[in-house]
């Protein structure tokens, strides 16, 4: 069974950190481009950061450069965001994807279900 689970949110303070993990099981993530999208309420679905099956050229929204860190351990089929400085537009759903293009078939994306973060006073 395929499956990315999302932990680690909650609600943290103007400026605070977060750590959000996704679990994968089913599959070996290291074989994925892994990705953290968002979602605030009614607004657009928007990636905030990407990493390679490299672990390099990851790349970041601008809204979270210098802020946010993606990051992944292939031992644990885990990857990360770590989130400093959060500021309250911060606030959304995340969610965890991995996608990989697999030839005759197409794109094959895999979604977690999300974790909620709430940055308010």
């Amino acid at each position: 069974q395929v499956q990315l689970v999302e932990s680690g949110g909650g609600l943290v303070q103007p400026g605070g950190s977060l750590r959000l993990s996704c679990a994968a099981s089913g599959f070996t993530s290291s074989s994925y481009a892994m990705r953290w999208y968002r979602q605030a309420p009614g607004k657009e679905r928007e990636l905030v950061a990407v990493i390679p099956s490299t672990g390099g050229g990851t790349n970041y929204a601008d809204s979270v450069k210098g802020r946010f860190a993606i990051s992944r351990d292939n031992a644990k089929n885990t990857v990360y965001l770590q989130m400093n400085s959060l500021k309250p537009e911060d606030t959304a759903v995340y969610y965890c994807n991995a996608g990989v293009v697999r030839v005759g078939v197409g794109l094959v994306q895999y979604w977690g279900q999300g974790t909620q973060v709430t940055v308010s006073s």
